[in-house]
Parts: C-alpha cells; sequence; structure tokens
C-alpha cells in the first residue's frame, strides 16, 4: 500500500522496467540518424524527418494508448508493449543483414552501397520502426500514469523525482554502450547495439510478467463511447494545451542531442568525437541533481519551477554555438566543440531538472480516477510536436551550415561550407528565448484566472 513515506512494489517493478525501456530506447536512438543515414543510406533530410516522424509519432500515439491502457489494464498494455518492442529492436537488427545479403550493400569501413539507395528495400525501415512507436507509446503513458496511481498528492512530487532518476540512469547506461561497440567493430556498431536494445526489452517483459500487479484499477473496463468522452474532454481543455505548446520550445531545442548533435560533432570535432559520451553528461547530471532540484523547489508552485527551467535553456544553446567560435584551445587536447557542448548539456540538464518531473506532476493533478493513462499520454504530446518540427529544422540547418563533408571534393572546400555551423544553436537558442516568456505570460494569465474564479 503506498503511503507518504513508502511505495508500492508496484511503483518499483514501474520504475525498473522503465529504466530497461529507456536503455534500449537511447541505445537505439541516440544513432538512429546515422544508423538511417550510414547504414541504410538516407540523406541527412531524409534521415532527421524519418527520426522526427518516428519520434514525433511516439509521443503521439500515447493519447490513444494511454485511453486504451485505461481500459484494458496497465499489466496487459506493459506486456503488449514490450512485446512489440522486443521484436521491433530485433527487426532493426535483421534488416541490414537482409539488405547485405541482398547484394544492395557491403558493410565497413567505408561501407559500399551497390545499389541500396536506389532500391525500395531500405523502406522496411518504417513497418519495423512502427512496430517500436506503437509499444513505446503504451509505455509513455502506461509508466507515468502508474506513477500517479501509485502514489498520493502529497508524495507525488517525490515519486516523479525517483522515476525521474531511474529514467535518467537507463538513458545514461544505454547511451554509453554505443561508443566502445563502435572502438571495438566500427560501422557493425550501428547493427548491433539493436540486440542489445532487444534484450533489454525483453528483460521488462519478463520483469512485468513476473512481479507487476497494482491494485489500483479504476477504469479498467470502460466503453469505448466512455473512452472517446475522455479524449474530447481532453483535446478541448485549453489551459493544458496550451502549456503542451509552450513546453514544446523547451523540448526543441532538447531534441537536439540527437537530431543535430551527434553529427555536429562528428564533422566539427572528428571522427574520433564521442557523441555517445557527450549526450551522457546530460542523463548524468540529472540523475544527479532531480532530486535536489525537486526538494529546493518543493514549496513553489510547478509552473514556477517550470519557468526558471526554460529560461536556462536558450542559455544552454548559446554556450553549444560558442564552440566554433573561441580560436585557442579551451581545455588542451580537447576541441572547443567537445567543451562546449558539455557545457551547454549540462546547462540543458540542470532545465530539465526544473521542468520535466513537475510536469508530469502538474498533469497527474488533473487527472481523474481512471483516466491516468489517458492524461499522463496526452501530456507527452509536446515531443510529438518538438520530433516533427524538431527534427525538420535540424535536417534543414544541418544542410545549410553543417553539411556532409562527402559531398565536397576537398576539405577545405567543406571547412568554407561549414564556417558558420553555430549558427544552427542561434536558431534554437531564439525558440528557447520565446517558449520563455510564453511560459512566463501562461503564468501571468492563468494566475489572474484563478483569482477571479475564488473571488
Amino acid at each position: 500500500m503506498t503511503t507518504t513515506n513508502k511505495f508500492s512494489r508496484a511503483f518499483w517493478v514501474s520504475n525498473v522496467v522503465e529504466m530497461f525501456e529507456r536503455m534500449a530506447y537511447y541505445g537505439v536512438f541516440i544513432v538512429l540518424t546515422i544508423y538511417l543515414s550510414n547504414i541504410l543510406g538516407f540523406n541527412d533530410f531524409e534521415a532527421s524527418m524519418i527520426s522526427g516522424l518516428f519520434s514525433g509519432g511516439l509521443y503521439l500515439l500515447p493519447i490513444f494508448s494511454g485511453a486504451y491502457a485505461d481500459k484494458i489494464g496497465f499489466r496487459k498494455s506493459m506486456l503488449l508493449a514490450f512485446s512489440l518492442l522486443t521484436v521491433g529492436y530485433t527487426g532493426l537488427g535483421v534488416l541490414p543483414t537482409m539488405l547485405e545479403a541482398a547484394g544492395l550493400v557491403t558493410y565497413g569501413d567505408p561501407t559500399q552501397f551497390t545499389g541500396l539507395t536506389e532500391s525500395s528495400n531500405r523502406w522496411l525501415i518504417v513497418p519495423i520502426l512502427l512496430l517500436i512507436m506503437v509499444g513505446g507509446s503504451f509505455i509513455k503513458s502506461v509508466i507515468t500514469g502508474s506513477i500517479a496511481k501509485e502514489t498520493t498528492e502529497e508524495n507525488r512530487a517525490r515519486g516523479y523525482s525517483i522515476f525521474y532518476m531511474i529514467v535518467n540512469l537507463g538513458a545514461f547506461t544505454g547511451k554509453t554502450v554505443i561508443d566502445p561497440l563502435r572502438d571495438a567493430i566500427g560501422t557493425h556498431a550501428y547493427i548491433y547495439i539493436n540486440y542489445f536494445s532487444a534484450f533489454m526489452t525483453l528483460m521488462a517483459l519478463v520483469a512485468v510478467f513476473f512481479f507487476y500487479q497494482s491494485v489500483h484499477t479504476a477504469g479498467q473496463g470502460k466503453s469505448m463511447n466512455e473512452i472517446a468522452k475522455g479524449l474530447v474532454r481532453i483535446c478541448t481543455n485549453g489551459r493544458l494545451l496550451m502549456l503542451i505548446l509552450i513546453v514544446t520550445g523547451f523540448w526543441m531545442v532538447q531534441q537536439q542531442l540527437y537530431a543535430t548533435m551527434p553529427k555536429y560533432v562528428i564533422r566539427m570535432a572528428g571522427e574520433t568525437a564521442k557523441p555517445g559520451w557527450i549526450a551522457n553528461v546530460n542523463p548524468f547530471v540529472v540523475f544527479c541533481c532531480v532530486s535536489f532540484v525537486t526538494r529546493l523547489m518543493a514549496k513553489r508552485t510547478a509552473i514556477t519551477s517550470m519557468n526558471i527551467g526554460m529560461f536556462l535553456i536558450p542559455v544552454s544553446a548559446m554556450l553549444m554555438a560558442c564552440g566554433n567560435i573561441f580560436e585557442n584551445e579551451l581545455i588542451v587536447g580537447v576541441s572547443n566543440i567537445t567543451v562546449m557542448m558539455i557545457l551547454g548539456i549540462v546547462v540543458q540538464a540542470l532545465a530539465e531538472c526544473f521542468i520535466s518531473p513537475r510536469y508530469l506532476e502538474y498533469f497527474s493533478l488533473q487527472a481523474p480516477k481512471g483516466e491516468e493513462g489517458l492524461y499522463l499520454g496526452f501530456s507527452h504530446l509536446h515531443s510529438f510536436l518538438s520530433s516533427i518540427f524538431g527534427f525538420g529544422i535540424a535536417g534543414i540547418l544541418l544542410t545549410k551550415y553543417c553539411p556532409d563533408p562527402v559531398l565536397f571534393e576537398s576539405h577545405e572546400a567543406w571547412q568554407a561550407a561549414s564556417a558558420n555551423a553555430h549558427y544552427i544553436w542561434y536558431y534554437f537558442a531564439a525558440i528557447g528565448l520565446i517558449a520563455a516568456f510564453a511560459l512566463l505570460l501562461f503564468a501571468k494569465i492563468t494566475q489572474s484566472i484563478d483569482k477571479k474564479k475564488q473571488a
């Protein structure tokens, strides 16, 4: 039973399987655009758009999968989700083997495309990503919904703080796998990482099957008509919709850890750069700081905490831009691109500590009993929007300011074309700043409306 000081077994099982899922997801997602380009032969824009649509769908579907999860129960939903994820990640590993066997590509350093870029077979990636998208969409709504069910209003902020620590532990662990794997086997690492992810989701499936059982069953067995009414009710909630749109600005900047950063650092700092380790700065800082930040802001409203984080985001983007500006090495033997990227990610991670747990808490407190899956699924809509726009803009900006070196006849020609690569981060700093002021305005307006209602 959940009390103020203790959490139920269902709470802890939910967190552990979420850690496995995050290990699987980030192990693959940190290099998804590279996988699409280097393994399947898509160009920068195509790879960014496919990744953006995949990530976007992963965060759009929870609105519907969350509502359905409320109906069938969270245990059945988790079993379905982890089964789909295991099959999907296995498919990502098997597909390149099939393409190589068909004589369309020979993987190595360098990889030789012998017809793959003109073949429709590479589009088999779409149904595979759809399996992962659907499975992941259930996890997005069900795990955060489970945290809401297994906590009370008194300990919910602490519950989401623990959840966010474990999420980032999984993200950190998943991201650490790719770089040593790439050092050991080169290009094939982008293929074999998928089997690691499949094993992680299989472990989660086993854990749910044997250990997950919740006493909170409100909402199970509801009719499709009741589900439809719930969807209409939340989709017409103007306050929640506006908050989602504003927070999308933060997530558009945060998405650049995966949309822009891996290619940016490899192209600007060299092939020896470690984008997986650089990206890992984010979950490491969040894991270390989120509990402290939550306690620090415990007496402040969720919106106040989020406002602080939102104003840190444009600062992080400007720090990332500085790597291409300084001429002298800031740290001997380390590229300025790497140094400033790490500093920017540290600030971005601190922003996330102020924003994300309190954002989930805010949404969970709006959810009626039996509709936790729906409301927490709806809360992820910001990631759908930020994925579509964030990855789309990233593809355009990379092509314009930091193009692929293989497209140029000489290194000098590429250097001239990428001289203003740091301009990419100015765009995202502007997006973050606009979102920060928008949330400030949102807080003022909603406070005024609430005071009038209470009067």
